[in-house]
């Protein structure tokens, strides 16, 4: 049973052209027909199968805190999905969804390393080198293990990178396709990847990995939310892929909810939204809460509302600690696994 929807299962019927059109691009790849194009520092990419809802935000997070902590200079490359402008920029953490996409903005603010944002996540890597660069030879120091960290990296496939880190979940097991389902790629993807991350709350998924002849690197991530401290009782909403999992993370920490409401991912909100979120938390006597990511789509719509937010947090696994310590010059790849 995959839970799709009767309105999306009415493409299945396209389900094949967009298999054709991955054929395709592998085809491109393979032949040279789309470059790819490699920075001058180590890329390690996080990505998945699905669209959204994965976790990916939390453990790019975390992976970037870890390095940082570790004396290494990180920063991140982002597509910055919904901006509104154009080219390769650095992420002010006090700027806008607008400018800079909701993702990027909550990786910087949470994260405090460099972000940046292009279509082309080459273009964000050489800004990024450049500037990293200029700001070493002002101040008169060496970058220390430099690594660019490649936010939902998995399909952008024309930036080499060292490391792929792809992340699962139970229903990747179950979903189909696009257009029909969430899956952006077959099961059997996971082929490329270096290192598969899973929820420890679904360890059952290693015995399916190794069903499917993946041989490789399993983490196992303990995922926990950081949910403010809110007495009474909360109307939470979200613009995420999978809000049932916040809702839940929301419960589970002790919050009573009197109202949950989901927005489609990435929703943009707009004065309406705000207004009636603000009538049901008056009339119910709650506290709106949040994601962080919604957060920074609101803007200043928030201001002067009664809103809180919660945040998902990852925790990588001791067998993270040979990744995050490889040499400077190109990090040492973990055995693939095959699929």
């Amino acid at each position: 049973m995959t839970g799709i929807s009767p309105a999306r299962g009415m493409l299945r019927p396209l389900v094949p052209l967009y298999r054709f059109g991955l054929f395709i691009r592998e085809r491109q790849l393979a032949s040279g027909g789309e470059p790819i194009v490699r920075l001058d520092w180590p890329v390690v990419s996080v990505g998945n199968l699905s669209a959204g809802g994965a976790g990916k935000t939390p453990l790019t997070i975390a992976l970037a805190r870890a390095w940082k902590k570790n004396g290494s200079h990180v920063d991140v490359l982002s597509r910055g999905y919904g901006r509104k402008t154009r080219g390769a920029l650095r992420v002010n953490p006090e700027g806008t969804a607008e400018e800079f996409g909701d993702e990027p903005l909550e990786i910087a603010r949470a994260a405090d390393v460099p972000v940046y944002v292009a279509n082309q996540r080459y273009d964000a890597g050489v800004l990024a080198e450049r500037e990293a660069m200029q700001a070493a030879q002002q101040q008169e120091t060496a970058l220390q293990r430099p690594v660019h960290l490649l936010d939902d990296g998995f399909q952008h496939r024309q930036l080499a990178r060292d490391v792929d880190i792809v992340l699962v979940n139970r229903r990747d097991f179950s979903d189909e396709l696009l257009p029909a389902g969430n899956l952006r790629e077959p099961l059997t993807a996971i082929r490329r990847a270096h290192i598969v991350a899973i929820s420890e709350e679904e360890p059952e998924l290693e015995g399916k990995l190794k069903a499917l002849g993946w041989t490789g690197t399993v983490w196992h991530l303990r995922r926990r939310m950081e949910a403010p401290d809110v007495a009474g009782p909360v109307v939470a909403f979200c613009g995420i892929a999978r809000p049932e999992q916040f809702f839940a993370g929301l419960e589970a920490e002790g919050l009573r909810l009197a109202a949950r409401r989901a927005f489609p991912d990435h929703y943009r909100y707009g004065h309406r939204d705000v207004e009636r979120l603000a009538r049901e938390a008056r009339a119910a006597g709650a506290t709106l809460v949040t994601t962080e990511k919604d957060r920074a789509r609101l803007g200043r719509l928030a201001e002067g509302l009664p809103l809180e937010t919660a945040r998902l947090c990852v925790e990588i696994p001791d067998s993270a600690s040979a990744l995050l310590e490889s040499a400077p010059d190109r990090i040492e790849r973990p055995g693939a696994g095959r699929a």
